[in-house]
């Protein structure tokens, strides 16, 4: 079951404040892109426009379902969800008072989902064993680490084709940073998903990434067609190591 993404000359923000200028990406099939840009460049503001919460003045989002095309842009968030669309956001945003278990039933809503629940669920506490082990305490109680894991596990028991992921590594140790990686690549692999990261992290983003784009002041300044590419850029040295 194929599925990929694509970004077409997207202009988008929030009032008179334009954010994105005209961004043009894709991904393909079973890919794993990264979007690197630093704080405030629109990588946030993009995942928004794919899911829907922000509506473009410009451009369109495709995405191809088995050889079916549907522009997002006309599209509801909750019809973006159905046709397969996860985000993980930035920042967790779990529901605190509620319980591990509570919070990985809450995603899945959808009707796919629904029809594979306990194998989901068994999937992600396989995947997570420390989600296992705390089923029944509240998501606000745990650590940055643990709260990222229930945040991926819960993206994952919508049965997603596209995975959106939102800064994975904000607001972990580098170990963590290191784990939640190594898990999303996992993820990927198993489940054989399309995933389009945005991170920061330089570094770690680039080990799982198949290519990646970076992103300035919400315009696409740098494609790189591989992991060696993105490595051996002038403009990523500039941005993340200060070359």
């Amino acid at each position: 079951m194929a599925s990929s993404l694509r970004v077409e000359g997207l202009c988008a923000g929030y009032g008179a404040v334009q954010v994105l200028d005209r961004i043009s990406l894709a991904v393909n099939d079973a890919e794993t892109v990264t979007l690197l840009g630093t704080n405030g460049n629109g990588k946030s503001t993009l995942m928004k426009c794919i899911m829907g919460v922000v509506r473009p003045s410009r451009g369109r989002i495709v995405l191809t379902l088995d050889d079916v095309e549907f522009d997002l842009t006309l599209l509801p968030t909750e019809r973006i969800v159905d046709l397969g669309v996860a985000l993980v956001p930035e920042g967790r945003r779990l529901f605190p008072m509620l319980t591990v278990e509570e919070n990985l039933l809450l995603g899945a809503y959808r009707p796919t989902a629904r029809s594979a629940l306990a194998r989901n669920l068994a999937f992600c506490f396989e995947t997570f064993p420390v989600l296992a082990g705390r089923r029944r305490q509240l998501a606000g109680s745990m650590s940055g680490g643990e709260q990222q894991m229930l945040t991926l596990a819960r993206a994952l028991m919508t049965a997603p084709r596209i995975l959106l992921i939102d800064e994975p590594s904000v607001g972990l140790s580098p170990l963590l940073v290191k784990h939640t990686i190594d898990k999303i690549r996992e993820l990927k692999e198993r489940y054989r998903l399309t995933v389009l990261m945005a991170e920061q992290n330089f570094s770690q983003a680039i080990r799982i990434a198949d290519r990646g784009y970076v992103i300035v002041h919400g315009r696409i300044e740098y494609a790189g067609a591989s992991r060696d590419e993105l490595a051996n850029n002038d403009l990523i040295h500039k941005l993340y190591m200060g070359l």
